[in-house]
């Protein structure tokens, strides 16, 4: 905790001090919280020491908002919370109410203008994800685009929360993937599938050699002094653009070849299991905007033979560690090519390396 001195110095570097934007029933019983239980599909109520109640009306949103949308959303934190909201990690709009009798009315105004309220308990949570093509130049495939292909397809999963357990889906647009495809149940990564085109004189003319050659993970890109220049080892590269953030003459995007992997069974670490990383099971889906349809059948079959064969509380991964890598990729109706074996230059052991594993017919 901030001293007084810390707390009141003003300062115009970093954000403001977290405490003077709590609700006064969370500072009135902060980390003196003794339950929380779910009221319905997208409401939490929240009891502390003191018998102070608090609710949490959570909505879907998209990653990017419209000043509109924002000023509307504070509006509506004023008529029914006191002028109190918050934004959560995986793109959601959290109303936090001490009034019960003001929620029905609060989510029946989001839904007449159609925003979800749901995502709570053992539900479909809101997909996280990164730019895409609307800001990112690695993107390998959009964003905003498919999530919302995707999400209108799922939506009926996100306002209910009777499935096996809680589902996590994310997306990120390139290999960087900064939208933690690697530790949720069900992830699409957009793909590059060509090494990056050199342009000699765009690179002699407006690129720094040393940072293209130290900007590759896997030391694929070596000098050309003859051209003033680099080259690139096809063997080495993994396809990522980090190259192409750095030197804007090496670009990687190819409308023919990009495209979309899916990957399951990945976790972060909870109090039955540790962590898992989620594992290639489709490697390739071309882009097909506006509403991209193989990727989104894809994913609710992934979804469906889940929410069909789970047991109460188990993850998709753990799901898959019980009935086995084959009888998972049988029931998904999903080849096992050569794709899936990792022979990268680099590659640690994975499933994908293992010579244990067995086809059941």
């Amino acid at each position: 905790m901030m001293t007084e001195a810390e707390r009141f110095a003003k300062t115009d570097i970093g954000p403001p001090y977290f405490w003077d934007m709590l609700p006064q029933v969370i500072k009135d019983n902060y980390g003196k919280w003794l339950y929380h239980e779910k009221v319905k599909p997208g409401v939490l109520k929240h009891v502390g020491e003191t018998g102070d109640e608090l609710y949490t009306v959570r909505v879907g949103s998209p990653r990017l908002l419209s000043i509109e949308t924002l000023r509307w959303f504070a509006d509506l934190a004023d008529k029914y919370c006191d002028g109190h909201l918050r934004f959560t990690s995986r793109h959601n709009v959290e109303f936090l109410l001490t009034d019960a009798s003001k929620i029905d009315p609060l989510i029946e105004e989001l839904e007449a203008e159609g925003w979800p309220v749901g995502g709570t308990g053992k539900s479909l949570k809101n997909l996280i994800h990164t730019q895409g093509w609307i800001h990112c130049h690695s993107a390998a495939t959009d964003a905003s685009g498919t999530v919302k292909a995707v999400m209108d397809d799922l939506y009926e999963y996100f306002k209910r929360d009777d499935l096996p357990a809680k589902l996590k889906i994310s997306m990120a647009c390139c290999l960087n993937m900064c939208g933690a495809v690697h530790c949720s149940d069900i992830a699409f990564v957009g793909v590059h599938r060509k090494v990056p085109r050199v342009d000699d004189a765009g690179v002699a003319n407006a690129c720094e050699i040393p940072n293209v050659v130290a900007s590759c993970p896997t030391g694929a890109i070596r000098p050309n002094p003859k051209a003033k220049s680099v080259t690139i080892n096809e063997e080495k590269c993994m396809y990522c653009g980090n190259c192409f953030s750095v030197c804007p003459s090496l670009p990687i995007a190819d409308p023919e070849y990009d495209g979309v992997a899916i990957f399951v069974g990945g976790k972060v670490s909870n109090t039955r299991s540790g962590p898992a990383f989620s594992k290639l099971v489709i490697p390739y889906i071309p882009n097909e905007p506006p509403r991209w349809p193989t990727l989104v059948k894809a994913i609710r079959n992934l979804v469906e033979i889940w929410v069909k064969d789970a047991r109460k509380g188990e993850r998709y991964g753990e799901w898959i560690e019980r009935i086995g890598w084959e009888r998972f990729f049988e029931m998904a109706n999903l080849p096992f090519t050569d794709k899936h074996i990792d022979d990268f230059i680099f590659s640690v052991p994975t499933f994908r390396t293992t010579t244990q594993f067995k086809f059941t017919k």
